[in-house]
């Protein structure tokens, strides 16, 4: 069964928190999971909220990211935001792409036309090969179709939807929320704006002018803006209220579950270019946080930050093992370690803390979680984080439902009975 999003609009936010008698323990399947009040202890209940399912480049998971058919879809299976990766045409365009770089997820490299495009470019530091936005003017990207960038998900409809701008997504999600009778928000991400900046196409004064054209440009539009750059968020926050989400990334995790931090993935890329010293787990410790408290409204970690795990290596040649016999090493053969206390210690500071990303496959599971995904959203919601990015926002919607129906008795009324949620004056 799908769980439309208008139905979990009424009966997840409208009967959220409606009672203080809590659920003392879970058990999702085998795995056993933090006390609700444990977790929740110090928080208001009634001023609590579901945690929001955030549409990572639309439905990710099931058509190919970043068009406008991958956000329908995902406003369809019940996502609260859709995330949008924003790059910049030679013309100086807003588009959504995951990376300037878009020999992956288009078919531009298929088509002879732009062949004398393809070079190599360097971004934050490290050399790509490919064909880049920057080189393209609008109307030539409009000429390129998006595919799956994932090989082993649905690659039956590569080359069928067009790259669409920022300002056609605002008008989508306008259009959407109307026909839904519900809010759905843009989560936008500011990819590579010092790279961008170096272009000559800084992003962040376009993406304010297309805000501000749409009525969002203030601090109850329903708009995040992210980045895993720090200079950039400050330079918003100094021109908008608009809700700002500073980005944490990591390269792996090691054997023992330890964070890795490999460049360019060890710490903001405007951090090297001004010659700041740090990773990026130094903005996560009390003094960090404080720090990103001055100028965001929360941090989106790796998850692994949140809950990390760990390999076994039985032969000890320093390398992990394949635990459970299918020929590959990955994230099912690793086992979960104890929660760190982030979640707590953000929301100390009044951040919020919206961990990415959560993903459907098995080899994408630790494995505690024995390939069911949902086992894996009600671990973090139970953690008290405030939101997912998901390829799936329909597993990610669904484990939402039946985290509140842990913790809410009314919300079992209100599934049952949608009246309930009227009367209750929700």
């Amino acid at each position: 069964m799908v769980l439309q999003g208008a139905f979990l609009e009424s009966t997840v936010r409208s009967c959220a928190m409606t009672t203080a008698t809590w659920i003392k323990t879970a058990t999702i399947g085998s795995l056993c999971v933090l006390p609700l009040t444990d977790v929740l202890a110090g928080r208001n209940p009634r001023d609590m909220k579901p945690p929001l399912v955030i549409g990572h480049r639309g439905a990710s998971g099931y058509l190919p990211e970043h068009t406008l058919e991958a956000y329908a879809l995902a406003v369809e299976l019940g996502a609260d935001f859709i995330e949008l990766d924003l790059v910049a045409t030679k013309d100086g365009r807003l588009i959504a792409r995951h990376e300037p770089n878009i020999i992956q997820t288009t078919n531009v490299k298929d088509l002879p036309q732009f062949a004398d495009r393809k070079r190599t470019a360097i971004i934050d530091g490290v050399e790509e090969k490919g064909f880049f936005t920057s080189d393209f003017t609008l109307a030539e990207i409009k000429t390129l179709r998006a595919v799956q960038a994932v090989p082993e998900r649905d690659q039956r409809f590569n080359g069928l939807y067009q790259i669409p701008t920022l300002e056609e997504i605002i008008d989508f999600v306008k259009r959407k929320s109307r026909q839904q009778g519900r809010t759905v928000g843009l989560y936008v991400e500011t990819k590579h704006p010092t790279y961008h900046r170096s272009l000559g196409l800084p992003l962040e004064d376009r993406l304010l002018a297309a805000l501000a054209q749409a009525g969002w440009n203030r601090r109850d539009a329903p708009v995040f803006i992210e980045s895993f750059e720090t200079a950039n968020l400050r330079y918003l926050r100094s021109r908008s209220t608009v809700k700002l989400i500073q980005l944490i990334d990591a390269d792996d995790v090691n054997l023992d579950g330890s964070i890795s931090l490999v460049k360019p993935f060890d710490r903001p890329y405007d951090w090297t270019v001004s010659g700041r010293p740090g990773l990026f787990k130094d903005l996560l410790t009390p003094q960090g946080l404080a720090e990103v408290r001055t100028y965001a409204d929360g941090i989106g970690p790796w998850k692994r930050y949140i809950v990390s795990t760990r390999g076994t290596d039985a032969n000890g040649d320093g390398k992990p093992d394949d635990i459970n016999g299918d020929g590959l090493v990955d994230e099912g053969d690793r086992t979960l370690l104890p929660p760190s206390n982030l979640v707590e210690e953000a929301h100390k500071v009044g951040l919020l803390v919206h961990p990415f990303t959560f993903r459907n496959e098995r080899t994408r599971l630790a494995a505690e979680y024995k390939g069911n995904p949902v086992t894996e959203y009600q671990q973090f919601y139970q953690l008290g984080v405030d939101g997912v990015f998901s390829d799936f926002v329909d597993t990610a919607a669904t484990a939402r439902l039946m985290f509140e129906l842990l913790r809410d008795e009314h919300s079992a009324k209100c599934l049952v009975d949608r009246s309930a949620c009227r009367d209750s004056g929700r």
